[in-house]
């Protein structure tokens, strides 16, 4: 298997003057469709083999992950302040595979300071721009930031179920299930980061087939869907699989959609999952803010819970939402009014009872809460827990009985 990067050249001044600014010039090669979290990083050795410094691209410019093509990078030193003397300037391409960070190619050049500048600590900046017909470094979900739809699921979620609440844990190379998977993007992420043995994707709605589409939007190409993943249109009340068939199953942000309750659904989840196995559940929470999912109608904080339930309908449909970017779908005010009766009134303390009933063992729960509640008249009958937290992270091992 080739590697999946590689320098193509490496410039150094061959007598760059001391005092004076230095540019390394690196031009490198990504030959797989992608890699994640790719990094360069520059040594410079004295002769005596003392290293004068070492810093890496990711230091300063967070680059998530590259598509194939060709690529520049200059690290700019504004002043050389080092001794007179011969030099070797090493460069590393680095990418993570599988979890772990990896050095792929190494190249070196040297240089001589016929001069000399009293020595100070050297002070470097980073540069990455794209070469030709490849995709721009300003044109990826995640150069554009936190409001983009395909890098909060690509990249954001997917990598906070891999690592932040599953610990890189090794049944991910194994058989998952993602129950409610919506457009498929976080499954994309997820089976190009593990490598898995299988991922399905399960979702009646099949939003998953627009998933070559939003890769297109995003200069990517339809053969970067692993032969791991596939997507079924299927019910997750009533899911098609075998008894202890997955060793994950993760749910993000779905058990709060399925229409007149979840039970069903998650002794479906519980089922097929093995003994051993291992569930991550992002489910929304009504009574918070985040839970309501009608954030982008008002500011007013818990304002679903302050109106009259007529009131609040009538608002909804004659009122247009603040869009967020869905990657491209555009759902009217009357489907965001059905998607909002229909959501399960679902709390911590009652999700808790109901996974531990189930066999369920909590290995890692991370909570996000709001800053202050504000009480008013007309929600001082709701718990404060129920008010105050925004969202629920949960993985749990599943123990069944012998």
């Amino acid at each position: 298997m080739s590697e999946p990067l590689r320098f193509q050249s490496l410039d150094v001044p061959a007598q760059p003057q001391a005092g004076q600014p230095l540019i390394v010039t690196i031009d490198l090669v990504v030959t797989a469709d992608l890699v994640f979290d790719p990094d360069v990083s520059v040594g410079i050795c004295a002769s005596d083999g003392s290293m004068v410094y070492a810093g890496n691209l990711r230091q300063q410019i967070g680059v998530r992950w590259l598509p194939a093509g060709n690529y520049r990078v200059r690290w700019l030193c504004g002043a050389l302040h080092l001794t007179g003397g011969p030099y070797r300037l090493i460069a590393d391409l680095w990418a993570n595979r599988l979890g772990v960070s990896t050095k792929y190619a190494a190249s070196a050049a040297d240089f001589v300071l016929s001069d000399a500048s009293a020595p100070r600590p050297l002070q470097g900046s980073w540069q990455i721009e794209s070469g030709a017909d490849t995709p721009a470094i300003e044109s990826l979900g995640w150069h554009r930031g936190s409001n983009d739809w395909f890098h909060r699921h690509f990249d954001h979620a997917a990598e906070t179920v891999i690592s932040y609440m599953l610990g890189n844990s090794p049944l991910l190379q194994g058989r998952i299930l993602d129950v409610g998977c919506g457009d498929g993007i976080t499954d994309l992420g997820i089976a190009l980061r593990c490598a898995p043995e299988l991922l399905v994707g399960a979702d009646p709605f099949r939003g998953f087939d627009r998933l070559p589409e939003i890769l297109a939007e995003n200069r990517l190409p339809a053969s970067l869907i692993p032969s791991c993943l596939r997507f079924d249109a299927v019910d997750a009340n009533a899911l098609p699989y075998a008894d202890n068939s997955f060793d994950v199953v993760i749910s993000w942000g779905s058990l709060e959609h399925i229409a007149g309750g979840y039970a069903q659904a998650l002794a479906e989840i519980r089922r097929v999952l093995r003994d051993g196995g291992l569930f991550f559940v992002h489910p929304g929470l009504f009574y918070s803010d985040a839970g309501s999912h009608l954030g982008e109608f008002s500011d007013e904080s818990l304002f679903h819970l302050k109106m009259p339930r007529e009131k609040l309908r009538e608002f909804i449909l004659s009122s247009e939402p603040r869009r967020m970017d869905r990657s491209g779908h555009v759902a009217s005010s009357a489907e965001y009014w059905q998607w909002f009766t229909e959501l399960n009134p679902i709390t911590v303390s009652g999700f808790e009872q109901e996974l531990r009933a189930l066999g369920f063992e909590p290995w890692r729960v991370a909570l996000r809460t709001a800053d202050r509640i504000e009480y008013t008249p007309e929600i001082q009958h709701y718990p404060m827990q129920d008010l105050a937290i925004n969202e629920l992270y949960v993985s749990a091992y599943l123990r069944k009985p012998d």
